[in-house]
């Protein structure tokens, strides 16, 4: 984890006009709307940047042959408070979802596709690999509810179905358009994946979706509507039980803490990959932060000492932020 990082990528200026969020109650995400305790000015938490732990945890890994990258910011700043070979590109699984979100609230905003337009799920290529509308009776839904179990359940079937209606070719001139040199979406979610396929789902770094998750946060992705409506979705993810466990949010609710905790995030999962990428909110301080791990899924404890090390990432984000 000692090589140099590689330059920071130009962020485009944000354009277009705001997009009507679905839901008309949504807390602002950043800014004088938010609730819970006032932050306390960044030099309170100047003391708590250590993440010992967490880089032990990381240099095991390392030493047993994984792949580790990992990248915190802090939101305030916009200082790095933790690089580790963050520029490093490697296979993020659903994680590249996100750049599909964007390109679908992207193209909502400027009226390429209706939020009302309703897919076919047996037009949709297929994936039973993870989500629920595979088994939901609903042979149809709206394009915004397909994004919503993309982003909250990580439903393959419903990514699928996004990235059929926008077409890859968008999806990748927006990742181009955001300045991300590092990360593509490289196919669609498959059961089986052949010699003529992509050998995985997406790649990218650290570094690059720490950023698109602070842009989201500070609303510079594509448009502060676009930012909205995105970070809206994954607002709604389930999948707290890696960096977030250390939160105690609930799963299934936790878009209005009540101790004034704000947590978007994604992950990605598929044999040998977990990543996570977010933002975390306290009182104290607010981070971006994301975390790939590539390793020999041999068994459950090669996979357990993974979700450890996400683990102990977590609860030294909750001490920095609090």
């Amino acid at each position: 984890m000692g090589m140099p990082p590689v330059p920071e990528p130009a962020v485009p200026e944000p354009a277009g006009g705001p997009v009507e969020s679905s839901r008309r109650d949504a807390p602002a995400l950043r800014g004088s709307a938010r609730k819970g305790p006032r932050r306390l000015p960044r030099r309170a938490a100047a003391g708590r940047r250590s993440f010992t732990a967490t880089l032990r945890a990381l240099d095991e890994l390392a030493a047993s042959g994984a792949k580790v990258s990992v990248r915190i910011d802090d939101l305030d700043g916009g200082s790095a408070v933790l690089e580790g070979d963050d520029f490093l590109t490697l296979p993020v699984a659903g994680l590249g979802v996100v750049p599909l979100l964007v390109e679908v609230a992207a193209a909502i905003e400027a009226g390429r596709v209706d939020a009302l337009e309703i897919i076919d799920r047996a037009t949709v290529d297929s994936a039973s690999g993870g989500g629920v509308w595979q088994h939901l009776k609903a042979p149809a839904l709206p394009l915004a509810d397909v994004a919503v179990l993309a982003a909250s359940a990580g439903d393959a079937l419903a990514a699928n179905a996004l990235l059929q209606r926008v077409g890859l070719p968008a999806v990748r001139a927006r990742i181009e358009e955001l300045g991300l040199r590092r990360t593509a979406l490289l196919d669609r979610f498959r059961d089986d994946r052949g010699p003529d396929d992509a050998p995985h789902v997406a790649l990218s770094t650290a570094r690059e979706m720490a950023a698109v998750f602070a842009g989201l946060v500070n609303s510079t992705v594509v448009s502060p509507g676009v930012s909205a409506q995105v970070a809206e979705w994954l607002s709604l993810n389930h999948d707290l039980s890696l960096v977030a466990s250390a939160t105690g949010l609930d799963p299934f609710s936790h878009e209005n803490d009540e101790h004034g905790l704000l947590f978007v995030n994604k992950t990605g999962r598929s044999d040998g990959v977990r990543a996570e990428a977010g933002v975390l909110g306290g009182p104290r301080a607010g981070v971006a932060f994301a975390m790939i791990v590539n390793f020999d899924d041999l068994s459950i404890a090669h996979r357990l000492r993974a979700h450890d090390a996400f683990r102990v990432l977590g609860v030294e984000l909750m001490e920095y932020v609090f």
